[in-house]
């Protein structure tokens, strides 16, 4: 006699609290990034030269106009 075990298995996906976390400060990090630094970042490191080069600015331009954002 062959006997036959019929597993039935259910797989429940929860996201962890903490990725939906993790994933919601990256998305505000990475908004204020491309839409609104104007040199604040770098300026930790390079003081007041920062808000005259503007690196991330320049980086991200194209990305900001595409995203809808206007910098000047």
């Amino acid at each position: 006699m062959l006997s036959q075990n019929n597993m039935i298995t259910a797989s429940k996906f929860d996201t962890p609290l903490f990725a939906i976390v993790a994933l919601a400060i990256i998305f505000v990090a990475g908004l204020f990034v491309v839409g609104f630094d104007q040199g604040h970042i770098f300026s930790l490191v390079y003081g007041e030269q920062a808000f005259t080069d503007l690196y991330i600015h320049e980086l991200t331009h194209d990305m900001r106009h595409a995203a809808g954002f206007p910098c000047h």
